[in-house]
């Protein structure tokens, strides 16, 4: 453990980059836990319809943010193959794919009514989902920051990516407590406050990074200015390996939306217990987003070096520290729920509260069952797709989401009538066997032998051309 300590891709090389980024993800958790206990203080029917309308409204923007993400390994992987000047058109490139995400977004504003009305809920829950879901429409155009943020946590510079996020996070709490409660002389909004404040706090997080971006040092050494055209070959490559990763991501994000809103024809309370329970997951889960942004990073830069072997050293330091701090939260998740929950009711109507309490305090044990497989499902997955094996995890998905906690969840709630807890059964089987499946297929080894940028030619490509013909195709 000394050892590994210290070697390349030990536990402190890891570190170095996932902390980070883990306090930048945790930054979000917390800003996420915040906006859900005022608005449980705030109202029970708020706190219920902003689970599933966000999910929604991110379940639409999934297949951007996951497409645009994939700019991190190819920022990775230019660093690691010391090709500085083809990283800052890698982040254009993945900026104007981001357009076409923030049209889509917009587009959606006049449909919110309508999909609330297919879901089925009760109509007071469905005009705050609605109102919560058309303000989060607004946050399409600032998508672009996630490729700017890529092209500081793809080059390892992730304490920028960390203090950009906690000034956003800031934000984003303080506008919570004015615009929920009608505190400092504004008025009381509500759920639309909270929608509102993350909007705006979200542009402020992309001016930033875009300012950081083009600074000087950048320009000259990255090419962020100068790349800034249209470039059909990367961008081509942008789609082949990033299209998979969105479309991942968004199966996976559409999933869980559907299993929510399966939830909501079981009533409010179950409703607002699944949302109590999610938002303590949450809490637990973002902290390992960041673990696995910090993989994707290093697997990137070491297969740009050519040095698989350090990646995989990399991928099982990250996993060991991932699943330690996740039996750490189980066990309180099990031991000391009450500790976890007690937030949540204060300035709630005590009557209200206790059935949900009461529900999550079971669906707790249900996480902790799962979130060990949890750290193992992102860190694996993460090392693949950096290295650029996103179709896998693309089909998986699809094959695991789908056939064991959708479907399955569907036909517990509409056709055999269970109840709450069966229907909680399928998503902890779903990630228990997709922990184990990428475990797997990280082992086999596929993984080092691909690439997404493009390679140096050797000697004898260059002598005759076949270099520039397979570039070009």
């Amino acid at each position: 453990m000394g050892n590994r300590w210290r070697q390349p891709g030990g536990f402190r090389e890891v570190l170095q980059i996932a902390l980070p980024l883990i306090l930048s993800t945790s930054a979000w958790s917390v800003q996420h836990f915040v906006d859900r206990v005022f608005l449980s203080w705030h109202s029970r029917e708020a706190l219920a319809a902003a689970m599933p309308a966000g999910m929604l409204n991110f379940m639409f923007a999934s297949f951007f943010l996951g497409t645009i993400g994939y700019v991190n390994t190819f920022v990775a992987q230019y660093t690691g193959a010391r090709k500085s000047h083809r990283v800052g058109p890698a982040v254009w490139q993945g900026t104007y794919f981001s357009v076409l995400g923030g049209l889509f977004m917009l587009a959606l504003v006049p449909l919110s009514d309508w999909f609330f009305e297919m879901a089925g809920h009760d109509q007071k829950l469905m005009a705050l989902e609605s109102d919560y879901f058309r303000i989060y429409c607004f946050l399409g155009p600032s998508m672009a920051g996630q490729a700017l943020s890529s092209f500081f946590s793809g080059r390892g510079k992730t304490l920028t990516v960390m203090w950009v996020n906690i000034v956003a996070t800031g934000l984003n709490i303080a506008l919570d407590y004015a615009w929920i409660f009608g505190n400092w002389g504004f008025p009381e909004w509500g759920i639309r406050g909270a929608a509102w404040a993350t909007v705006v706090a979200h542009y402020v997080m992309m001016l930033i990074f875009l300012f950081l971006f083009l600074s000087r040092r950048h320009r000259s050494e990255y090419n962020t200015l100068g790349g800034w055209q249209f470039d059909w070959g990367l961008f081509k490559r942008l789609i082949r390996f990033g299209v998979p990763n969105g479309t991942q991501f968004m199966l996976d994000i559409t999933a869980f939306t559907m299993f929510i809103m399966l939830i909501g024809r079981l009533g409010t309370i179950p409703l607002t217990a699944t949302n109590l329970t999610f938002s303590l997951n949450v809490l637990a889960f973002l902290p390992l987003v960041g673990m696995g942004m910090a993989v994707s990073t290093l697997v990137g830069q070491y297969i740009g070096k050519e040095q698989p072997e350090i990646a995989e050293k990399s991928t099982y330091s990250a996993c060991i520290m991932g699943v330690g701090y996740m039996v750490v939260l189980a066990i309180g998740f099990v031991v000391f729920p009450t500790a976890f929950l007690s937030p949540f009711s204060f300035g709630a109507d005590p009557e209200a509260f206790a059935q949900a309490w009461d529900i999550s305090v079971v669906l707790l044990r249900y996480v902790a069952v799962y979130c060990i497989f949890d750290a193992m499902y992102i860190v694996f997955s993460a090392a693949v797709k950096g290295a650029g094996d996103t179709r896998f995890v693309m089909w998986t998905t699809v094959l695991l989401a789908w056939g064991m906690m959708v479907v399955p969840s569907y036909l517990a709630v509409s056709v055999f009538g269970f109840g709450l807890y069966a229907v909680w059964i399928f998503i902890c089987s779903y990630i228990c066997v997709g922990g184990v499946v990428f475990l797997i297929r990280f082992r086999r080894g596929k993984w080092k032998s691909m690439r997404v940028i493009e390679k140096d030619p050797s000697p004898e490509e260059q002598g005759d051309g076949l270099f520039e013909e397979r570039v070009a195709q």
